[in-house]
């Protein structure tokens, strides 16, 4: 467990809580059932439903941990009050590959609120760290797998 904040807007971690409460208050719950009812029938060791239901137990359980830990570390972060003109948390960014001329955006967002399909990035990802601090027309060069991006800031704003 890390003792490092994770910053969060007030939506993501509403967001976290209830997908908490609907692990420890739906699904944790079934799957007790299920272990009970399986124990129900015998023999556990060559009993697949009773394997599997412990399985997911402890899939379900981590995931209650997971989720637990990132509330306990949550900093929640007030829109209104994040600088401007430089590339922070909340901040959508938009840039321009120097290389290739490629133009895109991503918005900097916590957990529970990442989705890559719509360019939201989490603020710990190596894109959005390599992001952070940098001002319009600056250069952000970021180490990739396939090498080394360099993003020039064109826009960034706070929606």
């Amino acid at each position: 467990m890390s003792l490092d904040r994770i910053p969060m807007t007030r939506e993501g971690y509403e967001k976290l809580r209830a997908e908490l409460d609907h692990l420890e208050n739906v699904q944790m719950p079934e799957v007790r059932q299920r272990i009970a009812t399986a124990r129900a029938l015998g023999d556990l060791r060559e009993n697949a439903d009773y394997h599997a239901a412990r399985e997911l137990q402890g899939i379900l359980q981590a995931k209650i941990n997971d989720l637990r830990d990132k509330l306990a570390r949550a900093d929640i972060v007030d829109k209104n009050d994040l600088p401007q003109g430089e590339v922070v948390f909340g901040a959508r960014v938009r840039f321009r590959n120097v290389d290739t001329g490629q133009e895109d955006f991503v918005h900097i967002v916590g957990p529970g609120e990442e989705d890559y399909d719509q360019n939201k990035i989490l603020v710990t990802s190596p894109l959005a760290q390599g992001l952070l601090g940098k001002k319009v027309g600056e250069i952000a060069e970021i180490r990739v797998p396939a090498g080394l991006r360099r993003l020039e800031i064109l826009e960034i704003t706070i929606p």
